[in-house]
C-alpha cells in the first residue's frame, strides 16, 4: 500500500518544525500554551462576564510566567473551575514548561543526536529544570510532597477563619501551589493582608517560597549529603558544591539584609506602614516581605506609593532584580549571577587577574555571562519603563493620576523579574501599557539569553581572532 504524498503546506510545516532548535521550540510552545489557556480561561465555565479575552490573556501570561500580576480579582471573577485551571497553569509555568517542551520536541522531531542532547541540557539549565526523565519525576514528587505538607498545615492551623472545610482546603492548596512556584496569586483582593499577624500563614508561605526559589540542584545536593548530617564529625560545608553554598549564602544574606533594610526605611518613614505595629509584628512583616519581594509577589501590607517610602520601594526594586536562584521557580538575574559579579568586583579591587570565590576559580566565560545577563536585563527593564511613559501606555482613564517614574520602574521590574508585586499601577494602565508588561513577563520567564539563542540560533560562533589593544577604564 503506497502512502499518500503530503500536501505542500503540511510538508513545509513539517520541515520547519524539524528545523526548530530547543530555544525556538520553547518560545513557540510557550506562546501556544498561553493562547490555549487564554481561550479556556475566557470561557463562561471558568470566568464571569467581566473577564474577556484581554483579561484572560494577561492573567494566563502572568500564571505561565509565575508572575502574579493581575487585572482581575481571582477569588470573585473566576469560577471554581477557573481557579483550578489557573493553578494548573501555575504548575506548568513553575515546574515544567521547559521540561514539557523538551519531551514534546522529542516526539515531534523523532531523533536526538549527541549535539541535540547537549542542546537540550543547556536549554533546561537556562530555564531552571536540571534534567529530564528520572530527574523530572523526582522534581515533581518532591514538589508534590512539600506542597501537600504545606496544605495540611495551612488547613489545620493557618486559614482557620474559613468555616467551610472545602473552601479552606482549596484555599490552602491554591496558596501552597502559588507560593512554591513563586507565583504570588491569592484568592483575596488584598492578597494576604488579612493574615498579617498570623505566624503560621507567614511561616508556611515564606518557607515554600524559599524552598521553591533555591532550585532543584540545591535541594538535591542537600538531600544527597543527608547521611553526613547524622555524623557531625564527618559533616563539612565543603562537601556541598560551590553552587549550593553560593545559593544558600546569597539567599540568607539577601533575606536578612532586605528585612533589616525595610525595617529601617519604613520605621523612620513619615506615616510608615509598620509604625503602629508591635515590634514582633514589624519583624514578621519585614521578614516576610523581604522573602516574597525577591520573587514571589505576596504581600501582608498594602503596597502603594503612599504606604511605602521611596527608599523602601527602591530597596524592593533591587531585591526583585536579584531574584531567586538557578533551577528555582522564580525570576531575576539569579543569586549566583549576583555572587559572581560581587566576586569579580572583589577580585578587581584586589588586583587579581582571575575571579576567585571561596577558594574556587570562576571560568571567564561565566563572568562574561553574568555581566551579559545583568546588563541585558537592566536595559530591557529601562526600555519597558520608557515605553510605559509614552503615549497610550502612560495610563488608563483620564481621571486616573499618571504613575510616577518610581511606580513605573517598580511595576516593570516586578513584571520582568516575574515577582508580581503591584503598587496599584497595573490595573490603571491602558491596553498598550499592559501589553508592555505581558511581553516583559514572557521575556523575563524565558530568559534573555534563551530568547537571544532562539533569535540567533543559526549563527555559528566565529573562529576569527583579533589583536588585543588597551582601553582605559
Amino acid at each position: 500500500m503506497t502512502r499518500r504524498p503530503l500536501s505542500p503546506w503540511w510538508s513545509g510545516l513539517h520541515h520547519w518544525r524539524e528545523r526548530l532548535t530547543v530555544p525556538q521550540f520553547t518560545v513557540v510552545t510557550g506562546l501556544l500554551v498561553i493562547a490555549a489557556g487564554t481561550l479556556v480561561l475566557a470561557s463562561p465555565l471558568c470566568s464571569s462576564d467581566s473577564v474577556g479575552l484581554w483579561e484572560a490573556l494577561f492573567t494566563v501570561t502572568s500564571a505561565i510566567t509565575v508572575t502574579g500580576l493581575s487585572i482581575i480579582d481571582v477569588g470573585s471573577e473566576l469560577t471554581p473551575l477557573g481557579q483550578v485551571v489557573l493553578a494548573g497553569l501555575i504548575l506548568i509555568g513553575g515546574l515544567g514548561l521547559m521540561a514539557i517542551t523538551t519531551f514534546l520536541q522529542g516526539f515531534v522531531q523523532g531523533r536526538s543526536g549527541l549535539r541535540q542532547r547537549l542542546d537540550k541540557g543547556r536549554a533546561l539549565d537556562e530555564f531552571g529544570v536540571g534534567g529530564i526523565g528520572p530527574t523530572f519525576n523526582r522534581i515533581m514528587i518532591s514538589a508534590g510532597c512539600v506542597m501537600a505538607l504545606g496544605t495540611l498545615i495551612l488547613y489545620g492551623f493557618g486559614f482557620t477563619d474559613i468555616a467551610n472545610p472545602l473552601e479552606r482546603l482549596w484555599a490552602s492548596l491554591f496558596h501552597c501551589i502559588s507560593a512554591y512556584n513563586n507565583a504570588g496569586f491569592g484568592l483575596r483582593s488584598n492578597n494576604l493582608v488579612d493574615y498579617q499577624s498570623n505566624p503560621v500563614v507567614n511561616g508556611v508561605i515564606g518557607s515554600l517560597i524559599v524552598i521553591g526559589g533555591i532550585g532543584w540542584r540545591v535541594t538535591q545536593d542537600l538531600w544527597n549529603q543527608r547521611i553526613h548530617w547524622r555524623q557531625p564529625r564527618l559533616w563539612s560545608r565543603r562537601r556541598l558544591s560551590l553552587h549550593t553554598r553560593l545559593v544558600l549564602r546569597s539567599t540568607a544574606l539577601l533575606i536578612v539584609l532586605g528585612a533589616l533594610g525595610l525595617l529601617v526605611t519604613e520605621q523612620f518613614a513619615p506615616d510608615g506602614v509598620i509604625q503602629t505595629l508591635p515590634l514582633w509584628q514589624r519583624l514578621q512583616v519585614t521578614l516576610f516581605q523581604s522573602i516574597t519581594t525577591r520573587t514571589a509577589g505576596f504581600n501582608t501590607v498594602p503596597l502603594s506609593i503612599t504606604t511605602l517610602s521611596d527608599a523602601g520601594l527602591l530597596l524592593m526594586i533591587a531585591l526583585m532584580f536579584v531574584g531567586a536562584s538557578p533551577g528555582g521557580t522564580g525570576g531575576g538575574i539569579k543569586t549566583t549571577t549576583f555572587a559572581v559579579l560581587m566576586g569579580a568586583t572583589r577580585s578587581t579591587l584586589e588586583n587579581r587577574t582571575d575571579v576567585v570565590i571561596q577558594r574556587r576559580s570562576i571560568a571567564p566565560e561565566l563572568v562574561l555571562r553574568a555581566v551579559g545577563v545583568t546588563l541585558a536585563s537592566a536595559l530591557f527593564v529601562l526600555a519597558m519603563t520608557l515605553l510605559l511613559g509614552l503615549g497610550p501606555t502612560a495610563g488608563g482613564p483620564p481621571l486616573v493620576a499618571q504613575p510616577t517614574f518610581l511606580e513605573r520602574l517598580f511595576t516593570c521590574m516586578s513584571a520582568f523579574c516575574t515577582v508580581g508585586l503591584d503598587v496599584g499601577v497595573t490595573a490603571t494602565l491602558g491596553r498598550w501599557g499592559q501589553l508592555v508588561l505581558i511581553v516583559g513577563m514572557f521575556v523575563g520567564r524565558i530568559g534573555i539569553l534563551l530568547l537571544l539563542s532562539a533569535i540567533y540560533a543559526r549563527r555559528l560562533p566565529s573562529r576569527v581572532g583579533y589583536p588585543q589593544e588597551e582601553v582605559f577604564l
